[in-house]
């Protein structure tokens, strides 16, 4: 991790709306691979989704990470523990964390329809999450 204070810079404000659009894209990504049928696919933009917006909230923070299970730990230590977020939402990241992995990274893996239609939910509800973090630290 680095961090990178202040965070008020025009760069870092730049790099914050760059990922927070990124996850907007991969969500909508998420939701045409689903409609498609390509189930192992939409699972990847989902957690794309959530790791771009998650990035976001940190990064707004000054901190950013060059591994995606430092992103993870992050989002536990300072959102989840300190009770920025719900517990719900740690447990979410934390299932499509393990799920785009199985399906980018295991042979003869498939997923449920109805399963990825709720992480597509879900995902939605995480993103708003993270837009609302990023709302009050602007305020």
């Amino acid at each position: 991790m680095t961090n990178d204070r202040p965070n008020n810079d025009l760069h870092g404000e730049t790099v914050v709306r760059y990922w927070l659009e990124k996850a907007q894209e991969a969500l909508e990504s998420a939701k045409s691979e689903y409609k498609a049928g390509r189930l192992s696919f939409a699972v990847n933009r989902i957690y794309y989704a959530c790791f771009y917006a998650v990035s976001a909230v940190l990064r707004e923070r000054g901190k950013k990470f060059k591994k995606h299970k430092g992103v993870r730990s992050a989002l536990h230590r300072d959102m989840v523990k300190n009770g920025v977020i719900e517990e719900r939402w740690g447990r979410f990241y934390d299932d499509v964390f393990e799920s785009r992995q199985r399906g980018d990274y295991q042979p003869i893996v498939s997923f449920e329809s109805e399963q990825v239609e709720e992480y597509i939910r879900q995902a939605d509800g995480f993103l708003k999450e993270m837009e609302k973090l990023l709302i009050q630290s602007a305020d």
